[in-house]
């Protein structure tokens, strides 16, 4: 899978570039809510997280994001861990990585996508919204937690030709 200048490598959950990139998502989400436990939920898992995605800039093969997905039913995915390095932010890359995640998740059988950011997640709260997410009442872990804004976003079915 591919664009015009990424390339996405499916890689398992303990691949030391997305492990990297994970952990320079984790150290910047503990810096802007304050706490090393920030996440209310159990946190993903090679487990629980059945497609996780890296993208490479084409023309250097340098890591500038991941995004994974985690199985919640038959018909349904968490989006987690969409991270874009600090210098490739505003290029479109998570956008990208959103797109390939949903793309692939549309193969895959699943309906409907779904997303937690943070009271403090800011940018990722406009992430979600701007990629056509629609705000959503608490699901799972994040029911009844004031700290968790949840979305969902119906996805389209491709129908086969002929």
């Amino acid at each position: 899978m591919h664009t015009q200048w990424l390339t996405f490598a499916e890689v398992d959950w303990s691949n030391p570039v997305g492990a990297a990139l994970r952990e320079a998502q984790q150290r910047e989400l503990t810096v802007l809510a304050g706490d090393p436990l920030h996440e209310p939920g159990p946190p993903p898992s090679a487990d629980d997280m059945p497609l996780f995605l890296v993208a490479y800039k084409r023309s250097s093969g340098e890591p500038l994001g991941c995004g994974g997905l985690r199985r919640l039913d038959g018909h349904t995915a968490e989006i987690k861990r969409v991270y874009v390095v600090p210098y490739a932010r505003g290029s479109g890359v998570s956008f990208e990585i959103l797109n390939a995640l949903e793309a692939r998740a549309a193969r895959e059988g699943y309906l409907e996508l779904r997303a937690e950011a943070g009271s403090f997640q800011h940018n990722g709260r406009r992430f979600y919204e701007r990629g056509g997410y629609s705000v959503i009442p608490g699901f799972g872990p994040y029911a009844g937690n004031a700290d968790s804004r949840c979305y969902a976003k119906v996805l389209r079915r491709t129908v086969p030709v002929g």
